[in-house]
C-alpha cells in the first residue's frame, strides 16, 4: 500500500512539474534554430551577444484562451495534491478520493484543451506575418500533450485509491 501511494504522490509530481515546465518555458513553437515562440513571448538568440532576447507576444482571444486553459491546468493540479495530502489525515478509513481525482481530471481536460486549441489556430495565435509552414512544435508543447494521459491515468487512481489505515 505504502508503495502504491508513493508512486501515485511521484506522479502526480512529475505531471505538477512537466505542467509547470510547459506553461512557463519559450519552446511552443519553433521558428529556426535561434528563434522561438511560446505562450508568454517571442524569442530570438543574437549571436553577437550570445543572449536570448524576447519580447512579449502580440496578445489576441485564442493566445489568451491557451495561457488561461494552461495556467488552470496547473492551478487544478496543484490544488489536487494539496487536496490529497489533506485527505489523507482528516477522511475516514475506507474513503475514496474522489475530490482529488474530479481536480485531477479537471487539470487534464484543461491542458487537453490548451494543445488543442494552439493546434488548431496556430496561424492566429503566433501572428499573420510569420508563415506557419516554416517553423515547427516545439518540446513545451509536446510536454504538454504528454502530460493530458499522465493527468487522467493519475485522476483514475486517486479516484479508485481506497484510504486504509
Amino acid at each position: 500500500m505504502v508503495c502504491l501511494l508513493i508512486s501515485i504522490i511521484v506522479l502526480h509530481l512529475v505531471s505538477l512539474a512537466m505542467l509547470f515546465t510547459a506553461t512557463l518555458e519559450k519552446s511552443w513553437w519553433i521558428w529556426t534554430y535561434s528563434e522561438t515562440s511560446d505562450l508568454w513571448r517571442d524569442c530570438f538568440y543574437n549571436n553577437s551577444t550570445q543572449v536570448w532576447v524576447c519580447a512579449t507576444i502580440t496578445e489576441n482571444d485564442w493566445l489568451q484562451s491557451v495561457q488561461a486553459l494552461m495556467v488552470l491546468s496547473v492551478v487544478f493540479s496543484s490544488v489536487s495534491l494539496l487536496v490529497f495530502l489533506g485527505q489523507l489525515v482528516i477522511l475516514p478509513r475506507g474513503s475514496l478520493f474522489y475530490f482529488t481525482g474530479l481536480c485531477q481530471a479537471f487539470a487534464g481536460f484543461t491542458d487537453f484543451s490548451a494543445c488543442l486549441i494552439f493546434s488548431y489556430h496556430k496561424k492566429e495565435i503566433l501572428g499573420v506575418s510569420k508563415d506557419v509552414s516554416q517553423g515547427h512544435f516545439g518540446s513545451c508543447f509536446i510536454m504538454a500533450w504528454l502530460c493530458v494521459p499522465l493527468l487522467h491515468i493519475s485522476g483514475v487512481l486517486y479516484v479508485h485509491l481506497r484510504k486504509k489505515q
